[in-house]
């Protein structure tokens, strides 16, 4: 695994989903397939991407670790009963796999974005489906999402949103935990990849719903967040969390970049990275990743 693994809109094709092998279990021949089994198959004009994981669509982003083989796509683990990802941490696992995705414009060929890569996105929203195992422990297990600006071919961050699970890692709940990667007027200082030290962390917060406590999981729920970008040498950035559709977190006259502007929200990461190590042998699942300029909100 290399260091980075760890921590067009594209010609969406129709498929016959009435016939497609990732039906929900049970569905008569020829029922209709729900709505959010098929999302991708009829994708609004502002998303930039959706992966419903019906097709293979990995190689879309630039990069895909599989942990070792902990996180793939598989059958029967999504929505409906249809294909998704799931990740199976071992116990004591710390990194077990990721979905690193691009978009607009960005600072090297390699980031290879899904769109026409010119575009410097502001203002960003993405989705996905998160279902824990039953009898999951050990609370929200650090890292689940992360939008970035890469800023340099070396992995420069000009600012990280952040949707994890805290400090601690046993938090039950989901947070926001913005960081800036220039100084306030809007230099960059960051020269890689989590450049810790010259992190300025702009204040985290906390959600609502203990999605991973003893009596909420086992559940699918629909997680999304938005970030915008201050305007240049404004502190008016916002950050937001909504579970099932509800606002759950909401932070604003954040400063993210200064007066940075060289690059938008290039990045979105989808990750399985437990800094401590998993607690237990468990699984957990993605299903219904969406990447769009406006609101998504969540399939009935």
């Amino acid at each position: 695994m290399n260091r980075r693994s760890w921590c067009l809109w594209l010609a969406w094709p129709l498929v016959a989903w009435a016939t497609a092998p990732a039906l929900a279990q049970g569905a008569a021949p020829g029922a209709p397939v729900p709505a959010r089994v098929s999302e991708c198959a009829t994708p609004r004009p502002e998303w930039i991407w959706c992966d419903d994981f019906e097709q293979d669509r990995l190689k879309q982003y630039f990069e895909y670790d599989n942990g070792d083989g902990a996180f793939v796509r598989a059958a029967g683990v999504g929505l409906e009963g249809s294909y998704g990802m799931r990740v199976r941490f071992a116990q004591g696992q710390v990194s077990a796999g990721a979905l690193h995705l691009a978009v607009g414009k960005v600072p090297a060929q390699y980031f290879r974005p899904v769109d026409a890569g010119a575009a410097i996105y502001r203002d960003l929203y993405w989705r996905l489906y998160v279902r824990t195992q039953p009898g999951w422990i050990g609370g929200a297990g650090y890292k689940l999402s992360r939008a970035i600006s890469f800023a340099t071919p070396k992995w420069a961050q000009a600012m990280i949103a952040h949707v994890w699970g805290g400090d601690d890692g046993e938090s039950e709940h989901l947070e926001l935990d913005p960081v800036r990667g220039t100084d306030g007027p809007g230099t960059l200082r960051t020269t890689g990849y989590n450049d810790f030290g010259h992190f300025t962390w702009l204040g985290r917060k906390v959600g609502v719903t203990p999605l991973f406590d003893p009596s909420h999981v086992g559940r699918w729920y629909c997680v999304e967040a938005h970030a915008t970008l201050n305007e240049p040498g404004a502190a008016n950035g916002v950050f937001e969390l909504w579970v099932n559709g509800n606002l759950e977190a909401r932070e604003t006259a954040l400063n993210f970049l200064g007066t940075f502007s060289d690059y938008g929200i290039n990045a979105v990461f989808f990750e399985n990275y437990w800094n401590n190590g998993a607690p237990a042998t468990q699984e957990r699942y993605f299903d219904n990743i969406v990447v769009s300029t406006r609101r998504i909100g969540c399939v009935p």
